[in-house]
């Protein structure tokens, strides 16, 4: 005999008790000067290493995967951001994986800051065509057995729980690392969600460039004057301001929308907006494609007064389409009521910003590509 346990002893261990203390994000005003030129704020956006190209990091890796690779990470000649990879696992079937993340550390609420990452993940997950996502988590976390960071822990634990059934999205899989600590102090705690779909046909998914001249482009979604934690403000080392939340019926009414209007074949393109806003979102549709749009920010869903807000808020459960342009009727109309804004057409060699005063910006191409280069190339 080499052990003789009692099962009731081995599986019944004492309870760890914790002490967990969080203090609420309670938004302080923001005291923002009015940018005079929305063009250098956007290149000064996709700059940020947050958002900057990952190219170098993704091609150390093989993202082929036996070949059976339907979109992969950089999309277009240029090499923009897909919002998620699509994989063909079986040959005599075109039935798809779908796989996408969610992450943003820097939302000052750890509840919302979970709440974002899960719904981004779903998002991105359905801006391709993805469907019956599952989630995994991955907690990166300081000392536990510190009050404010295991008050903090349970908060995001509690916006999984909640937000993974009112979106219907199971957490099947995930892991933690605890203890991330140094005599400088804790880790920024950090959630990162994967999502797994599934896609009915991998030769139907959609991708992030823009495709053809003439085009209409929409925002789906509410933009708010949600800047707490976001790029635009971080880039001016201003905190406060509103941290994004998610609203899980809003969400859910809106992904089921461009789920119908993908399978419908009304979608030429599709991309999530999250970090960065509606500026970065529009900006790597742009440069991936080699196309220029047109964008007006006076057709956003907002009730925002300024036009900065506007372009760099990170408000939740936003996407930029490209409609079919010989469709546009029949893509207006299988919203169902989502806010939904006609905000730009494709066409010409710029990126073009209409402001709330009528105001006009212009970006070329190729110096947004080397904004999101980090300086290198065209």
């Amino acid at each position: 005999v080499v052990c003789d346990l009692d099962l009731d002893f081995l599986y019944s261990p004492p309870k760890v008790v914790r002490k967990a203390s969080s203090v609420e994000y309670v938004p302080t005003p923001l005291t923002l000067p009015e940018p005079k030129d929305l063009a250098e704020e956007l290149l000064m956006v996709l700059s940020d290493p947050n958002i900057r190209s990952k190219e170098g990091v993704i091609r150390t890796y093989d993202h082929e995967v036996r070949g059976c690779t339907a979109v992969k990470p950089l999309q277009g000649d240029l090499g923009g951001p897909n919002d998620a990879a699509v994989i063909k696992p079986l040959r005599d079937s075109w039935m798809g994986l779908v796989i996408s993340c969610g992450i943003n550390p820097f939302y000052p609420d750890p509840y919302w800051m979970a709440a974002a990452s899960i719904e981004e993940a779903i998002r991105n997950n359905a801006s391709v065509g993805g469907r019956r996502v599952a989630l995994l988590d991955n907690f990166v976390w300081g000392n536990p057995e510190r009050d404010d960071r295991m008050g903090s822990l349970v908060r995001a634990a509690e916006a999984c729980y909640d937000f993974s059934k009112a979106l219907d999205a199971p957490f099947i899989s995930g892991k933690d690392s605890l203890y991330n600590e140094s005599p400088l102090g804790p880790v920024r705690p950090t959630l990162l969600i994967t999502g797994i779909g599934i896609i009915p046909d991998v030769r139907k998914a959609i991708t992030v460039e823009l495709k053809e001249e003439g085009d209409p482009v929409y925002v789906l979604g509410v933009t708010r004057n949600e800047l707490a934690g976001s790029i635009y403000l971080r880039n001016k080392g201003l905190g406060g301001g509103e941290c994004p939340k998610v609203d899980a019926k809003i969400s859910k009414d809106t992904i089921r929308s461009v789920i119908e209007a993908i399978d419908s074949g009304l979608v030429a393109a599709c991309h999530d907006v999250s970090e960065g806003g509606i500026g970065v979102a529009a900006a790597e549709m742009v440069m991936a494609a080699k196309l220029g749009l047109s964008l007006d920010l006076r057709k956003v869903p907002s009730d925002v007064n300024r036009s900065d807000v506007l372009l760099f808020s990170e408000s939740t459960s936003r996407f930029l389409v490209e409609a079919k342009r010989d469709r546009a009727s029949e893509f207006e109309e299988i919203l169902h009521g989502v806010p939904c804004g006609k905000v730009g057409v494709v066409g010409g060699k710029t990126f073009r910003i209409v402001g709330l005063d009528g105001a006009i910006w212009e970006v070329g191409i190729s110096d947004l590509r080397r904004a999101w280069r980090g300086g290198d190339g065209p």
